[in-house]
């Protein structure tokens, strides 16, 4: 019957009147529709057919841009692999054939960690570090060179980027992972490796935000839109920095050997209290985000109010108030179904 009714209504249907409420209602009516008498299966049947003969054009163009779109994409990945590929050429025939002394290559080595993405290459550069400490001083405390490496990775990794927790944690938990990896390959300085990771990380978290406040006390006015769009994620995340810094230890911890969980949930509480400059200093910048852009999220605010009327908007409320609807006379005949059930008990 379904299959009938789309069918006829595709015999009628006809796209030389200009308007769809006209293309639709004239159908109906020439094909001697009514709503009122089909059941759930052919009004769906009956609705998809009616989109189908009214978007086909849009469906074919969107598939279109789609695989454009995956094309480009493709496309993009090559060449972002391309460039990446190409600095790091450019830098190794710098640190090869052109400088010479160790003042020089340690300026390039800088400007390398600032010139490259480092998210790609972030696991192996920090298990790198760590074993290059462990090699050179290899009777001593590693605990102070290891924790400046890993810090300057942590910030040069997350300055550049949004501050939002997922980006944030997932860097953190990279780093701590493959400090770890070491850690569980070197046993008699695991304990020296994870501690010196967790302060270089801290160290690292703080000089991100901190650079984020001088950046944010400076913001040209164009600028401040680009803040307003994730204004309450930002504050959210900037008020509990401490609390994704132990979720990631804690997180890793209990992924890891006994002996490693251990350690990191010993480090972890130890490092509780040396929490205090994080705290204070996501607080402040928090505080300097309230007081500088609180008028144009509140303008933000305004505009969200304006979209709110818009037709999508509206179509949504209603969407939404048809749902209660249905959910209402759903609930409703399942209450006259039970009371019924048990008047006849």
């Amino acid at each position: 019957m379904a299959q009938e009714i789309q069918t006829n209504l595709q015999a009628v249907y006809n796209k030389r009147f200009k308007t769809i409420d006209k293309r639709i209602l004239t159908a109906l009516q020439e094909g001697k529709i009514n709503f009122d008498s089909l059941s759930l299966e052919e009004v769906r049947g009956l609705t998809t057919a009616i989109i189908n003969l009214e978007t086909q054009t849009l469906q074919d163009d969107v598939q279109t841009l789609l695989e454009k779109k995956e094309a480009i994409e493709r496309e993009l990945e090559k060449k972002s692999e391309a460039l990446q590929e190409t600095k790091y050429t450019i830098f190794n025939i710098l640190e090869d054939e052109v400088l010479k002394s160790e003042n020089a290559l340690a300026k390039l080595h800088q400007v390398k960690l600032q010139s490259i993405d480092l998210y790609d290459i972030l696991s192996e550069m920090v298990e790198s570090a760590i074993i290059t400490a462990l090699e050179k001083d290899r009777d001593g405390d590693i605990i102070e060179s290891t924790t400046e490496v890993i810090k300057e990775i942590s910030f040069e990794s997350i300055k550049e980027g949004s501050l939002n927790t997922i980006r944030v944690r997932k860097i953190l938990s990279t780093i701590l992972v493959s400090a770890i990896d070491v850690a569980e390959a070197t046993p008699n300085r695991a304990e020296q490796i994870l501690n010196s990771t967790l302060k270089g990380m801290r160290g690292g978290l703080i000089k991100s935000i901190d650079r984020f406040k001088q950046r944010l006390e400076f913001m040209p006015v164009e600028a401040k839109h680009i803040l307003i769009e994730d204004y309450d994620t930002i504050i959210e995340d900037l008020n509990q920095t401490d609390t994704l810094f132990s979720q990631v230890v804690i997180t890793q911890a209990h992924e890891s050997s006994q002996e490693i969980k251990n350690m990191l949930i010993k480090l972890n509480k130890e490092m509780a209290y040396d929490l205090e400059e994080l705290i204070l200093i996501s607080k402040e910048t928090a505080d300097i985000m309230k007081s500088k852009f609180s008028s144009f999220a509140k303008t933000a605010m305004k505009r969200a109010d304006i979209a709110l009327k818009s037709p999508k908007a509206q179509e949504a409320k209603r969407m939404g108030m048809q749902a209660f609807g249905v959910a209402k006379l759903a609930l409703g005949s399942a209450i006259k179904y039970g009371k019924d059930a048990i008047d006849k008990k």
